[in-house]
């Protein structure tokens, strides 16, 4: 196993319903470690940058409209396997393909509105903690 870093965001859903608590709760009872945290508002053309592989697809409008419309909870966490660990607590995109006990299968509600972001490659890691830290404390 590796240590890495990887970023998730609290999206505006989460943030709106008070759930940043307990998002980080859970990952920090797992043995993540926070590296960094930052609340923001997404403005347009961070939002664009950080869905840029999904530029062109149907959808691609949405996320960017959705991701900019309320202060989002940036954490950057580390731990061994950190980002196929958070992504197995966020559970399926689809809620609905969500397990009871991940994030989303306990959280959320529908797939455009679905919790929280986490990084799905090491790839991604490295560009989304660039762009949400780009002071490097993480």
């Amino acid at each position: 196993m590796a240590r890495e870093a990887t970023l998730v965001l609290v999206k505006p859903d989460g943030m709106q319903r008070g759930l940043a608590g307990e998002i980080l709760a859970r990952f920090e009872r797992r043995g993540l470690e926070l590296r960094g945290a930052r609340l923001l508002r997404i403005s347009k053309p961070m939002a664009r940058k950080h869905y840029a592989e999904h530029k062109g697809k149907p959808f691609y409008d949405g996320l960017v409209q959705f991701i900019t419309s309320d202060p989002v909870l940036a954490l950057a966490v580390s731990g061994e396997s950190a980002i196929s660990v958070v992504r197995e607590m966020m559970g399926a995109t689809d809620p609905l393909d969500s397990a009871p006990g991940t994030i989303r299968g306990d959280f959320a509600l529908e797939l455009s509105e679905n919790i929280v972001h986490g990084s799905d490659s090491k790839a991604s890691a490295r560009r989304e903690l660039a762009l949400f830290f780009p002071d490097g404390l993480v």
